[in-house]
């Protein structure tokens, strides 16, 4: 995982994006005020997050134009992953098919926004 060391700045610019796209999201469904440790947790998620998908971009055959494997990629294991995840989860907790939705398109839009700031500044691969 050295990988995540040598593109800890894009990592991490993906990172704060995703938080301040968290806490747009936040203050536009109305969910009042997050705890720290919330954020804590938040941040951390969405550095994981951003980490895999840098890995994911790193590793992207160039099967096509760069930034459709940018995108892609990132629509790929939100499908894959993230949605069913968000889905299952919040069905089983009782969320309304609305907010499932909402919740949903957040991750996606979030992880779109990770690749793009990402394939904008740069990924490096780990050396062989």
């Amino acid at each position: 995982m050295i990988y995540i060391l040598i593109n800890l700045v894009p990592i991490l610019v993906a990172t704060a994006i995703g938080l301040m796209l968290g806490a747009a999201y936040h203050v536009a469904v109305g969910r009042g005020r997050v705890a720290t440790s919330a954020i804590v947790v938040a941040a951390l998620g969405l550095f994981w997050f951003a980490s895999i998908l840098a890995g994911a971009l790193i590793l992207a055959p160039p099967k096509a134009a760069p930034w459709i494997m940018a995108v892609g990629s990132a629509v790929v294991i939100w499908a894959g992953f993230v949605l069913p995840v968000v889905a299952v989860t919040q069905r089983y907790h009782g969320a309304a098919a609305r907010r499932i939705a909402a919740d949903s398109l957040f991750w996606l839009g979030t992880m779109v926004a990770q690749a793009v700031a990402m394939k904008l500044i740069g990924l490096v691969p780990p050396p062989v």
